[in-house]
């Protein structure tokens, strides 16, 4: 009996916020493998917000999702089968599955697919601190923030898949790490789990001036560095404590992901304090992959980088727990389990 997949497509772009009916699910048969292909049947699918992004038909640093296609996105799993010499039925692999079951992978393609050890990391952590999100906090920290042991670094969305191991990974070299994230309970955990020094609740605070109060008592000898996810009234507050020569690792800006303008209030700082504001996307930086996967394995492995996950079961769940995501309702990593 032949293997049907079931697949979430896109099946219209948003007009501001995203919606379920943006969303469609099919199933298809699943066709035979040809010389060279491995069959992978997913287990885990990773959401994302840069994913968003990708829904609008705009100009962006990647292109967009075409309507009517499969929602891109990385997966983990197993294969299922393979007429590929370098890949095995039972072998545990990462790549760009989609939002589907099944996928079918020209593995002779470099890097489109690569196996990954499980005795000492679990599976799912290879979508999160030990994959494209944990490689991201590594890169803009290490290579644009580059902090010094004994200045402060400040992350947004600090419980996040990225924001979680850029404290963390501060702390490791000698830094004061305080998070700025949304709700109590995020922040304990970000301070009592994770081991920052402190952490802001933007919830809790009405706006800039308030923010940047917050910041003042969390950050007595100002901001060295910054990794930045959100943007908008948090990216001014930063500003407003940032020190001469400070650096801002620009990731993400989910404040505007719906379309929204993202005004500057004071960019005069950037002049004023020297600071440096890069922007990076962490595919274009392949060179580091292994030494960040490297460090971010052994730290999981050994228990000394911590991470937490928000598990959507089943693939009918991804769009919800996507649009979830979008809204800060998630905890840690979201994650879809499909087997």
């Amino acid at each position: 009996m032949s293997l049907v997949n079931k697949q979430v497509l896109l099946a219209s772009r948003p007009s501001g916020e995203a919606a379920a009916d943006n969303f469609r699910i099919v199933e298809t048969p699943v066709p035979e493998l040809s010389d060279g292909q491995v069959l992978v049947r997913n287990h885990y699918l990773s959401l994302d917000p840069y994913m968003r992004g990708r829904m609008n038909d705009s100009k962006s640093y990647a292109q967009p999702q075409a309507l009517d296609t499969v929602m891109l996105g990385g997966t983990a799993g197993v294969v299922a089968a393979s007429k590929n010499p370098a890949f095995q039925v039972g072998d545990k692999v990462v790549g760009m599955g989609g939002w589907q079951d099944y996928v079918i992978i020209d593995a002779s393609q470099r890097g489109m697919l690569r196996t990954v050890d499980t005795t000492h990391i679990p599976l799912s952590a290879y979508l999160g601190a030990v994959g494209m999100p944990g490689v991201t906090a590594w890169y803009g920290l290490v290579k644009i923030i580059a902090p010094k042991a004994g200045e402060t670094v400040v992350v947004s969305a600090a419980s996040g898949a990225v924001g979680s191991v850029v404290g963390q990974l501060a702390k490791a070299r000698g830094c004061r790490a305080v998070g700025i994230a949304g709700g109590a309970d995020k922040c304990a955990y970000v301070v009592n789990e994770l081991g920052f020094d402190a952490c802001i609740d933007y919830k809790a605070q009405v706006g800039v001036k308030e923010l940047s109060a917050a910041l003042k008592q969390a950050c007595p000898d100002g901001i060295d560095g910054y990794f930045e996810n959100v943007g908008g009234t948090i990216l001014d507050a930063v500003m407003q404590r940032a020190n001469a020569f400070s650096r801002i690792a620009l990731c993400g800006m989910i404040s505007g992901y719906n379309g929204e303008p993202i005004p500057m209030a004071a960019p005069q700082l950037l002049l004023t304090n020297r600071m440096k504001l890069e922007g990076f996307i962490v595919s274009e930086h392949m060179e580091v992959w292994p030494e960040a996967l490297t460090e971010l394995g052994t730290r999981v492995a050994t228990k000394q980088l911590k991470y937490r996950e928000s598990i959507a079961d089943g693939l009918a769940a991804a769009p919800e727990a996507f649009l979830g995501l979008l809204k800060g309702k998630n905890f840690g990593k979201q994650l879809v389990k499909l087997v």
